[in-house]
């Protein structure tokens, strides 16, 4: 990838689908939509937790439906319809959001994965053609919404500076920042064409890991002399009972009963990832637009960390896993050299995550300062990407309207902040631009606006 500031998009943000690329977004997301009827797995996180008191009937198919599409409506039109669009690469919002509400709402078994298959043709088909409308309007916002690629790019790179920061203080920080920018600036001056934050990223997670665990190793010695201590004044050190032990063994047997439909799962996802018109991320959609598949490996490879403990241990108290399992078969996918090969890794990859999974809950509940970095990570990514979507959002505004695009789509974001942000700040400021592209255009019917050249 080059260094140049300008968005250039080796997919051509075009949305032309191959009929076998077609058949696998179609069969993936009527298998999702399948699986999340059955409530073994579900790719909203947030949604996880409440499938708890479905599986057990304490809460019926319609209040969980209408908790999965509050807490992912906004993601799914806010966020994963507009970076489809500006990138040309579909995205798991897009995918996957929609079919966990799909799936939860479908009344019969069967009508699940027609319903989810419906979803998949729309966002094949439908997606294409208005892509090509909005390219053919007079102000093109879809193409000024790349922008929004280069701030996403560099602002992601600081992610784990940010969560070394909140978890081991200013200094570490510091140390951690000064680091990221001299790999940036190295890599950009000896290896122009490669991506410049992913050697710095490499570098920060590896930073932030090993942290966390000489803590966790150093309270794990200090407790063990407080329990020799104790032994020797002959005090009696009772083993503490895990509340929690018999939900979780409950919950990954009940997912390791479906292991071979998983299985399914895991070589779709890898497949669809493989085939270059997937990206996990908001910056990976632009990194694989761009062409930059090693590099948009590398990426979503390291937010699997801030991950893999959030879903692990939602998945053992609610008995639903993830759709995208640890998502380590995005960055797998990716770098695959062929589709049936990606389809027995990604099987694979998604058998040893189930099976594995309460052995993975033990060794986490034995690293507390590992889990806070998972959480840590999470909410730096997540500071990183708004700013970063904000600035790019605004960008987009720039080049498609000037101060009149600012105006409008700046007010739009404020004013969903003044609202009480019914639409999630992250999906604000992209909704923004589209609904601002559309004023700009409607202003130009109405001779109001002149749309800027070039």
């Amino acid at each position: 990838m080059t260094t140049s500031p300008g968005p250039v998009l080796a997919a051509g943000a075009n949305l032309d689908f191959t009929l076998a690329q077609q058949l696998t977004v179609i069969a993936l997301c009527a298998l999702t939509a399948f699986i999340s009827h059955m409530a073994l797995a579900v790719f909203n996180d947030g949604v996880r937790p409440f499938m708890l008191d479905f599986i057990q009937g304490r809460s019926t198919r319609s209040a969980t439906t209408a908790v999965s599409f509050g807490l992912s409506a906004g993601f799914i039109f806010g966020l994963g319809a507009p970076m489809a669009l500006s990138s040309g690469v579909l995205n798991p919002w897009l995918l996957f959001l929609p079919t966990d509400i799909l799936g939860i709402l479908s009344p019969k078994k069967w009508l699940a994965p027609i319903l989810g298959g419906a979803w998949g043709a729309v966002v094949v088909f439908g997606l294409s053609g208005a892509n090509n409308l909005a390219h053919d309007l007079p102000v093109d916002f879809l193409t000024a919404m790349q922008e929004m690629s280069t701030p996403i790019l560099f602002l992601f790179t600081l992610f784990p500076v940010l969560a070394i920061t909140k978890q081991f203080g200013r200094k570490w920080g510091g140390i951690a920042g000064v680091v990221e920018l001299a790999l940036v600036v190295m890599t950009m001056k000896l290896w122009p064409t490669v991506f410049a934050g992913a050697i710095a990223m490499a570098v920060g997670v590896l930073m932030l890991i090993g942290l966390a665990i000489n803590k966790d190793l150093k309270q794990r010695k200090a407790d063990r002399a407080n329990k020799t201590e104790e032994a020797e004044e002959g005090e009696e050190v009772a083993p503490a009972d895990d509340p929690m032990a018999s939900l979780f063994s409950a919950s990954a047997a009940r997912l390791r009963k479906y292991l071979p439909l998983f299985m399914v799962l895991g070589a779709g996802v890898c497949l669809l990832a493989q085939m270059h018109v997937f990206g996990g991320g908001e910056a990976t959609s632009f990194l694989i637009a761009k062409g930059n598949y090693s590099e948009a490996a590398q990426v979503d490879f390291y937010r699997v960390f801030g991950f893999i403990p959030l879903i692990a241990t939602t998945a053992l108290a609610s008995g639903a896993y993830g759709i995208a399992g640890f998502t380590l078969v995005y960055p797998i996918g990716y770098l695959m050299p062929n589709p049936i090969l990606a389809a027995v890794v990604g099987a694979l990859v998604f058998a040893v995550e189930v099976l594995a999974l309460s052995y993975i809950g033990k060794v986490l509940g034995k690293l507390p300062s590992v889990r806070d970095s998972s959480e840590h990570l999470r909410s730096a990514i997540t500071d990183a990407l708004q700013l970063a979507i904000l600035f790019g959002s605004l960008m987009a505004a720039n080049a498609m309207g000037a101060g009149l695009g600012i105006l409008i789509v700046g007010g739009l974001y404020l004013l969903n902040e003044a609202m009480g942000r019914p639409v999630v700040r992250m999906a604000a400021a992209p909704a923004a631009v589209i609904v601002g592209g559309i004023v700009l255009n409607i202003l130009y019917w109405l001779d109001l606006f002149t749309p800027i050249k070039g």
